[in-house]
C-alpha cells in the first residue's frame, strides 16, 4: 500500500466517524483529522523501514554499544502526536453525543 493510500483511507475513516457530528464542529476539527491521517501515513512508512532495520543499531563487535535509529525516534514522536490528536478528536465526539438517560437536566 502506498503512503497516499494510507492517508486517504484514514481520512475517509475519520470523515465517516464524524459524519453525524454538528457541521460546525466537524469543520473545526477538519485540520486535526488531516493531521491524524498524515501521522498515520508517515508512521506506516516508518514502520516498514523499522521492520527492515530494527529500532536499535547494535555495534557488530561490541554488542554493549547500542544506538537508537533516528527513524525509531521519529516514529515514537509521531505515535505520541497521533495519540494526542485522536484523544482530542474523541473529546469532540464525546461532547457531541447527549445521553438521553442523563439525569443532570433535573439539576440545571
Amino acid at each position: 500500500m502506498e503512503k497516499s493510500d494510507v492517508f486517504d483511507k484514514e481520512l475517509e475513516k475519520l470523515r465517516v466517524i464524524f459524519g453525524d457530528v454538528d457541521p460546525s464542529k466537524a469543520q473545526l476539527v477538519e485540520g486535526l483529522m488531516e493531521d491524524a491521517a498524515f501521522l498515520k501515513a508517515e508512521n506506516y512508512v516508518l514502520r516498514q523501514t523499522l521492520s527492515a532495520t530494527g529500532m536499535v543499531k547494535i555495534h557488530p563487535s561490541n554488542p554493549d554499544l547500542q544506538k537508537p535509529v533516528e527513524a525509531a525516534r521519529q516514529y515514537l514522536k509521531n505515535v505520541n502526536a497521533y495519540a494526542v490528536v485522536v484523544k482530542t478528536l474523541n473529546g469532540v465526539l464525546s461532547k457531541n453525543t447527549l445521553d438521553p438517560d442523563d439525569d443532570m437536566d433535573e439539576f440545571e
